[in-house]
């Protein structure tokens, strides 16, 4: 029943998802965004201590509720650790009713073609099951194109798919995230070649094959329509892409049946010096801002 409960919230609840999946690569720019510089660890153990004191924060924020937040996506240490007292992903959904989703992939390939793929997953089909057993409902993988090359966002696309349907075979929830780095000169480009090829994918799954797609926001609002309203595709969610909150809303908001799945546009004006109170109102407002925008379309 909670699956079928979160799938509905997946796919047609106000709100959007939550991404505090930061990896070992990206943990120490977050933590310094947060006010934690690097000489206030000496170990990764301490650096993981620390990213996973102030998760526990923000999902622990009276504000960080299934009102608003649709789902978060957590990092494999994440969910095998404990929040208020039970694993993590349990806490989300039986206490704050926010749909726990794990980030499987390991990070990415050199450059090639235009596109960085991901790198192998070798252990994903013992991670997968773990996942399912610790109440986890999707997953989220992440390769990164960097040119307007049509082989290359086809080479980067399937593998999108592949590694999606082995997600699929055990019983959960994939969302594909072949991002559009926002610094490209031939961006709205990329995004007509990448909205097509996942088209292509789309239309080959079976009718009880559902997906979620991650997308950078694009330069031409509603260019992902097809997309939205492809009966394979649970949600489409818009990453901030380096955009600032502002600018992320302000996109946001032009797309409709978009929904935000933002990491450092979250957390942007949050310190670990801030008083309970004022985090909880700076997060708060977050949410709300992120929220009007993820619903205005």
């Amino acid at each position: 029943m909670s699956n079928q409960e979160q799938a509905a919230q997946v796919r047609s609840a106000d709100g959007f998802i939550a991404a505090l999946d930061q990896s070992g690569g990206s943990t120490p720019k977050a933590l310094a965004a947060y006010g934690i510089d690097a000489d206030a660890y000496s170990s990764d153990a301490e650096m993981f201590d620390l990213i996973h004191a102030m998760r526990s924060r923000i999902v622990n924020a009276p504000s960080f509720t299934g009102d608003k937040i649709i789902g978060a996506i957590l990092f494999e240490m994440t969910m095998d650790r404990k929040i208020g007292g039970k694993p993590s992903a349990q806490y989300l959904w039986q206490d704050r009713h926010v749909v726990p989703f794990l980030k499987i992939d390991k990070g990415l390939e050199a450059e090639s073609d235009g596109v960085q793929l991901m790198k192998p997953m070798d252990q994903l089909d013992t991670l997968l099951p773990r996942a399912a057993a610790a109440g986890i409902f999707g997953t989220k993988m992440r390769s990164v194109i960097n040119a307007a090359s049509a082989s290359g966002i086809a080479a980067n696309v399937a593998q999108q798919f592949e590694v999606g349907k082995q997600v699929l075979d055990h019983g959960l929830v994939p969302i594909l995230e072949p991002e559009i780095n926002i610094k490209m000169t031939d961006k709205a480009k990329a995004e007509e070649i990448l909205r097509d090829e996942i088209l292509v994918h789309l239309n080959k799954l079976g009718p009880d094959q559902h997906v979620m797609l991650k997308l950078t926001l694009p330069e031409q609002p509603n260019i992902y329509q097809p997309l939205v309203d492809h009966p394979n595709v649970m949600r489409v969610v818009a990453l901030s892409g380096g955009y600032s909150r502002d600018e992320a809303n302000a996109r946001l908001s032009q797309n409709k049946g978009v929904v935000a799945s933002f990491s450092r546009a979250l957390t942007e004006g949050l310190s670990a010096q801030q008083s309970d109170d004022v985090f909880n109102e700076t997060l708060g407002q977050t949410i709300d801002e992120i929220f009007a925008a993820s619903v205005a379309g």
